[in-house]
């Protein structure tokens, strides 16, 4: 490129870096001077977040938003000894870039975990919404992803599970995304149960997707896992140490400024003198010499008086240099009684964080949820199906889908129900919903619960099944002597 331009938000990374804010080191060969940190008017670490591995130790802090980021470096700066929970109250948690629901757990403990020890995970689901269509069918229409999942690859992963038919309902994926913002669309059979296949989505794809997160970061150089509080504390004590420096950089220039300045006032106040000793002298060095003999000047002040335009003798123009001299010395004592007051540096960064929020905040876009970001159970995504159970009297027990029986018209030819053990034969049959609890009662007078999604489903109508044992934890020579399907326990 032959011309780039920064940014207004990199603007205020470098805010200040000309005033000797912080120091400089060389670079790799030594041909430049480099700065150690940025002056960072921008809370940079925790607005953009940050991700790297190094040899034993990684990183991984997720974004925020800026305005939340704002108001808690002022609530800190004017509660110094605040808790992790009181800035909770102000920093909801991670804010990304590309939206989605962040699922922080009941009462945010998730939350309150990870920024108290510097460690936790944020469990992201994607922003989704089932839409009825004129056809009588529906469609997932899913507008927002968790922070780094690739839509791309998220389209195959679907679609290779529809495929394997471990998620069911799904007719068609289309990718809809525009200038506009991403939309993908999934839709569904007409007989789909759509909060089933939404759950299984979340289940088995990115749709949700834990970001872990470890607050490591250098602090004069050395790697330690910061706590919320502890960032925004050192965020404060760095723009202390950039304002101070600043301030002393600003008030050195004004003392030179003014000190010149004095050197011109008093040239103006004997300037006959001044126009003699000049004219008199055989050279610059002897007019310099003159003038400093005569007038007390130091050599600094000689020279810009040697160098003052003729100009500068207007009337005009002596107001002018007695208005900036006036200038820098309420300057310089505004600079020094900064200087002077820790608490007025303090408000400075107060001041400085507050313009940062006026200016550039921009509203949360990742809305927090407080449910239990845990994987869906088997129920949230075993969809309602009618199935048949059977129990043989050495009991094995099977599940397999009522429609793997076909009912036989006329002239049919039967088909084998199932194959048993040698001695074995069938006990109980009975047709029940993948949802039914099943009650199981044996010779011994007690009765285990399964429920009917439990049992491992049979593809194959000859199959023996699953023995009792390892699904109801049977004493040895228990045996069971009948099965009872219940849709509830009420």
């Amino acid at each position: 490129y032959t011309e780039a331009r920064l940014a207004r938000t990199a603007m205020a990374m470098l805010a200040d870096i000309e005033l000797d804010t912080v120091d400089f080191a060389t670079n790799f060969d030594e041909s430049l001077k480099e700065p150690v940190v940025l002056p960072a008017r921008l809370p940079n670490l925790l607005l953009n977040g940050a991700v790297g591995i190094a040899v034993g130790m990684a990183t991984s802090i997720p974004p925020h938003n800026l305005g939340e980021i704002c108001d808690a470096i002022c609530y800190l700066i004017d509660n110094p000894d605040a808790y992790v929970e009181d800035l909770l109250g102000i920093i909801k948690g991670p804010d990304f870039p590309t939206g989605a629901l962040a699922l922080v757990g009941k009462d945010k403990e998730f939350v309150r975990q990870l920024y108290s020890t510097g460690h936790g995970k944020v469990v992201m689901q994607a922003q989704a919404t089932i839409d009825e269509l004129n056809s009588g069918r529906s469609q997932i229409v899913v507008t927002e992803l968790p922070y780094q999942i690739n839509k791309a690859s998220l389209v195959a992963r679907i679609a290779q599970l529809v495929r394997d038919k471990k998620i069911e309902g799904i007719s068609d994926i289309r990718d809809e995304s525009d200038r506009d913002g991403l939309r993908m669309v999934i839709e569904l059979k007409r007989d789909a149960q759509e909060q089933m296949v939404l759950n299984n989505l979340f289940k088995h794809t990115a749709m949700r997707s834990a970001f872990n997160v470890t607050m490591l970061a250098l602090v004069d150089g050395q790697p330690q896992v910061l706590n919320l509080k502890r960032v925004l504390q050192l965020f404060v004590e760095h723009r202390q140490r950039v304002i101070t420096r600043r301030s002393e950089f600003l008030l050195r220039r004004a003392k030179e400024r003014a000190h010149i300045l004095e050197g011109l006032r008093k040239a103006l106040e004997y300037l006959d003198l001044v126009i003699r000793l000049i004219r008199e002298a055989k050279d610059v060095e002897e007019a310099r010499n003159n003038l400093m003999k005569h007038l007390a000047l130091t050599e600094m002040q000689t020279q810009a008086i040697l160098d003052m335009q003729l100009r500068r003798l207007a009337a005009l123009e002596r107001q002018k240099l007695e208005e900036e001299y006036q200038g820098l010395l309420k300057t310089i004592s505004d600079l020094e009684g900064l200087l002077g007051s820790p608490a007025q540096i303090l408000n400075e960064v107060k001041d400085e964080t507050k313009k940062l929020k006026k200016e550039f905040h921009s509203p949360r876009r990742t809305q927090i949820i407080e449910e239990d970001p845990s994987q869906p159970s088997w129920e949230d995504i075993t969809p309602h199906q009618d199935v048949i159970i059977t129990l043989s009297k050495k009991d094995y027990i099977k599940r397999i889908s009522s429609s793997t029986y076909r009912s036989q018209l006329r002239g049919g030819k039967g088909v084998r129900g199932m194959t048993t053990r040698e001695g074995d034969a069938l006990q109980h049959m009975l047709f029940a919903d993948t949802h039914d609890h099943l009650l199981f009662f044996t010779d011994r007078g007690r009765v285990y619960r399964v429920r009917c999604f439990e049992i491992p489903a049979d593809t194959s109508r000859t199959s023996r099944g699953t023995p009792g044992m390892n699904l109801l934890s049977l004493s040895q020579g228990e045996g069971i002597n009948a099965v009872l399907a219940i849709p509830t326990l009420d």
